[in-house]
């Protein structure tokens, strides 16, 4: 995987909000963007944002790139993938690779377009 986390950032923005930041909270799209990080603050309910809440990536310490690796890996496994595989996959331990895993397939069954737009867009080269 080449992208870098700005890159998976920016990719979800344009799958998320397609380019307009959207408050997950007010639905506001009247938001400033904070300078040092991509984070935005909603003018309407004065709440702080990123592109991850309401994701599967939203409250985790795993990479975005990890996790777009381990969506593909996941989604286009034929017979599906193990938890032991993945962690090997993707560098991370068997419970962090279980956590995906989990949350992949929930999110596979709730907002199976949100999952199929990040294999599109970003299939990677050596898969």
């Amino acid at each position: 995987m080449s992208r870098n986390h700005e890159e998976c950032v920016a990719l979800l923005e344009q799958i998320r909000w397609n380019g307009k930041p959207k408050c997950p909270y007010c639905e506001s799209t009247n938001a400033t963007a904070y300078k040092n990080e991509r984070r935005y603050h909603c003018n309407e309910c004065f709440t702080s944002y990123s592109v991850t809440v309401g994701t599967l990536f939203h409250k985790t310490h795993v990479e975005l790139q990890k996790w777009f690796v381990a969506i593909h890996l996941v989604l286009n496994s034929p017979g599906g993938i193990s938890v032991r595989q993945l962690a090997k996959e993707i560098g991370v331990n068997r419970n962090t690779a279980a956590y995906m895993i989990e949350r992949i397939r929930k999110t596979q069954i709730q907002e199976q377009i949100f999952l199929n737009k990040i294999t599109e867009i970003d299939r990677p080269k050596n898969f």
